[in-house]
């Protein structure tokens, strides 16, 4: 059996001027845990849950140490840049997770099941010839289970 087989091919996305309460209003709606961030027909990013929920943390102090007057930051100051935009962000480009795993859609179940337990990610956009085609999520997984009852 192949990706293809199992995936979601209408698949809900939103674009990466989406306002960030907008994600939250259609993963809410819909019941998924996250949604491709799409220019054209390109995957350029995902929102999960995790991503709107990093948004209501506090904010995080940089860690550092002081000698003679001045301050060492523990932390490179880009990541603690980047975790304040994320957290501040009100788009999604700027709360979206960038770097997305793709899965194709030829790619056997084992292989996909191999990822989201691996890599901790989910759900996983389906990608052929570098566009969206599917998106396709650990529930999406455990129904096979129901159906091979």
């Amino acid at each position: 059996m192949r990706v293809r087989d199992i995936m979601t091919k209408n698949v809900v996305v939103v674009s990466p001027d989406t306002p960030v309460y907008k994600v939250a209003e259609e993963l809410y709606k819909n019941g998924f845990t996250g949604v491709p961030v799409v220019e054209g027909n390109q995957a350029v990013g995902i929102i999960t849950e995790a991503d709107l929920v990093m948004q209501n943390t506090k904010i995080p102090l940089p860690t550092y140490i002081g000698l003679l007057d001045s301050f060492l930051f523990l932390e490179n100051p880009q990541k603690i840049e980047e975790k304040m935009h994320k957290i501040l962000g009100t788009k999604a480009r700027e709360v979206m997770t960038e770097n997305v795993i793709t899965i194709n859609p030829e790619a056997k179940i084992e292989d996909l099941a191999a990822l989201i337990t691996e890599k901790h990610i989910n759900p996983v956009p389906v990608v052929k010839n570098n566009k969206l085609v599917g998106i396709v999520s650990r529930a999406d997984l455990v129904k096979l289970l129901i159906k091979k009852k």
